[in-house]
């Protein structure tokens, strides 16, 4: 059995060597093992000290980017190049507890396919730990995902479920729905979460808002990736029959009650509006129906990739 550590780093240049090592003392007793550091544009000496550390161990790669990508695209880079059977996830700044790792690969060993850690117990300020709460609940009852903590950086996955999600921009959020969306099974631990020893939090109060849009993105992508259509559709026919019925009255008024055009102006324009917007609506998921049938291009990342 192949393990893959993914880790993703920012700035996070004086926690990686104790990162490492236990890292290393946690899987020392699996026999194949990587440690796949992803450096997200690091202006520190994060790239530096991850290269000293492959300089002494070959078990270790490192995959740098041109700039800072963000989460979701290290992540999904560093699947892209694992080549492990089962996948663990971390964050670099030592509040994620290697120990755990054992405990992830036992559960999912135990027939799951994802396992997320649940930071039961924070070490953070409120400022993180209530606005998380909040997109917890919220996250746990759109989906129907029935786990505490979708954000836990600490996660163990089976190689089927990593080529099957795609993360970008900020679904990284919600990796555990993704899965729960393709009938993967989902659950959870409670993890040992350490208070921040080095550095300061990336997290910013914005994530809150932009986390509550990829989920609206995640929720209708899922219904509507391949037939667009049927969304736009829906409310183009809808817009384009109360547009035709409006005009109907019009001509009702206008040539059975012998009524100008010029005392129903409103309702008339109100009628040729809800027809343009209706066909508006219709070219959208047109369009969105021939952009399915093409994946996009993908915007190179990758400036590097070091190995022993």
């Amino acid at each position: 059995m192949m393990i893959s550590i993914i880790v993703p780093v920012f700035n996070e240049e004086e926690s990686l060597s104790d990162l490492y090592l236990e890292i290393t003392e946690n899987i020392s007793s699996y026999g194949e093992w990587e440690i796949i550091f992803i450096d997200d544009g690091s202006s520190d000496k994060s790239k530096d000290n991850i290269i000293d550390i492959i300089s002494k161990d070959s078990k270790v790669k490192l995959i740098s980017f041109y700039r800072n990508f963000g989460k979701s695209a290290a992540l999904s880079e560093g699947f892209k190049h694992s080549k492990g059977d089962i996948i663990i996830t971390m964050d670099a700044d030592l509040q994620d507890d290697p120990a755990e790792i054992p405990n992830l690969i036992n559960k999912i060993n135990k027939g799951f396919d994802l396992v997320s850690g649940w930071k039961k117990v924070r070490h953070d300020p409120w400022t993180k730990t209530f606005p998380s709460k909040i997109f917890n609940f919220v996250t746990r009852i759109l989906t129907g995902v029935k786990i505490h903590d979708f954000n836990c950086g600490l996660k163990a996955y089976r190689s089927s479920v990593i080529k099957t999600i795609e993360i970008f921009g900020g679904r990284h959020r919600y990796i555990p729905a993704l899965a729960g969306q393709k009938n993967f099974s989902v659950s959870e631990i409670i993890v040992n979460h350490r208070a921040r020893k080095f550095g300061t939090t990336k997290y910013g109060g914005s994530r809150l808002f932009h986390g509550f849009f990829d989920l609206l993105t995640i929720l209708f992508l899922n219904k509507y990736t391949q037939h667009p259509l049927h969304f736009f559709g829906f409310i183009g026919l809808t817009s384009f029959s109360f547009g035709t019925i409006i005009e109907f009255i019009v001509l009702y008024y206008k040539f059975s009650l012998g009524e100008p055009f010029s005392k129903h102006i409103a309702l008339l324009l109100l009628g040729v509006v809800l027809l343009f917007i209706g066909i508006q609506f219709f070219s959208i998921g047109l369009l969105g129906e021939m952009m399915a049938r093409y994946s996009q291009r993908k915007e190179d990342r990758v400036k590097e990739i070091i190995s022993n």
